[in-house]
């Protein structure tokens, strides 16, 4: 009987564990979701508004070439890290893995800085979020798409910051796995938006 009482004891905290891990990934997905719903407003949007200039610059007056394929190579080459990372990650390699996650971060940080020089740039030379409504669909949508870039570089580091504490266990391994499908996530945003901003833009 004790053994019994013993066994069934033992079996609840492994099921309540199990139960916040199944809250943890589905909270995650959901908030992926809504994510995606986001993303999807923000381009319908832009696709309505991109014509409506208001005698101001135009997509093809104000992207400049250079500027967002730079920008597509650091995020493209950070997804790419990022897989490193999680093949480090596959094969127990914490050093690996901590070194992959920070030139991830870096190319991020990179990619972000260009678009807040971007904006800047476009906002001195007058167009701005209040000049047309092609500009503040512009803004809203690769801005909050670099607030994003943003969230995940802070994401990335706090993993990686517990990774150097506890090293890979179950817990630390799970949330790097979500901060890195969050990143290819933002990063198949940033493919959209390369082509429908910047090269419809370019192209007229």
């Amino acid at each position: 009987m004790e053994a019994t009482e013993k066994t069934i004891s033992d079996q609840k905290p492994q099921e309540h564990g199990m139960e916040e891990e199944e809250k943890y990934v589905l909270g995650f997905w959901l908030f992926l979701a809504s994510d995606l719903v986001l993303f999807a407003s923000l381009f319908a949007t832009y696709l309505v508004l991109r014509t409506h200039t208001d005698g101001g610059p135009t997509e093809a007056q104000l992207f400049e070439i250079p500027v967002f394929m730079l920008e597509t190579f650091l995020l493209l080459t950070s997804s790419y890290t990022c897989g490193l990372a999680m093949h480090a990650l596959k094969n127990g390699h914490a050093r690996r893995l901590i070194g992959w996650i920070a030139v991830t971060v870096l190319l991020g940080l990179a990619f972000v800085g260009i678009e807040i020089n971007e904006f800047i740039t476009y906002s001195s030379e007058g167009a701005t979020m209040q000049r047309s409504a092609f500009l503040s669909a512009f803004y809203a949508l690769v801005g909050t798409h670099g607030l994003h870039v943003s969230l995940g570089i802070v994401w990335l580091i706090s993993v990686a910051i517990q990774l150097m504490r506890k090293s890979i266990q179950p817990t630390t391994a799970r949330k790097f796995i979500n901060a890195g499908l969050y990143w290819h996530f933002l990063d198949v945003v940033w493919v959209m938006i390369f082509t429908v901003v910047y090269l419809m833009g370019v192209m007229g």
